[in-house]
């Protein structure tokens, strides 16, 4: 399931046309690296990296559509940081890799 969930949030970012090149290649390395802490976490918590995951993939679908809603991307970027709320002890670079997510997704587009 993340492993799809993964590569769709890859494949939507490289035919994103409202991302810069800059853009597609920074949000593809963070996304690289969040596909690793998120296998980690799902070795011991299936449900909840599925959830990261998912939430990655609708923000990124929002921040990268061409026809952007401000507020639907910034609700679904609020979506992903709630995700891994309380995972700031447990799990340090899960949190700083989806915050660096979210910051970038909030700033494509504006």
């Amino acid at each position: 399931m993340i492993e799809n969930t993964i590569g769709e949030i890859e494949a939507r970012i490289n035919r994103a046309d409202a991302a810069s090149p800059d853009q597609k290649r920074e949000l593809i390395e963070l996304i690289a690296t969040l596909k690793a802490e998120v296998n980690v976490l799902a070795k011991t918590n299936a449900a909840t990296a599925d959830s990261i995951a998912g939430f990655a993939n609708v923000s990124t679908h929002e921040a990268t559509r061409a026809d952007q809603n401000p507020q639907l991307r910034e609700l679904s970027v609020r979506g992903l940081r709630s995700s891994v709320a309380g995972f700031e002890q447990s799990h340090p670079q899960l949190v700083r890799i989806v915050n660096s997510i979210s910051n970038t997704l909030s700033n494509i587009g504006i």
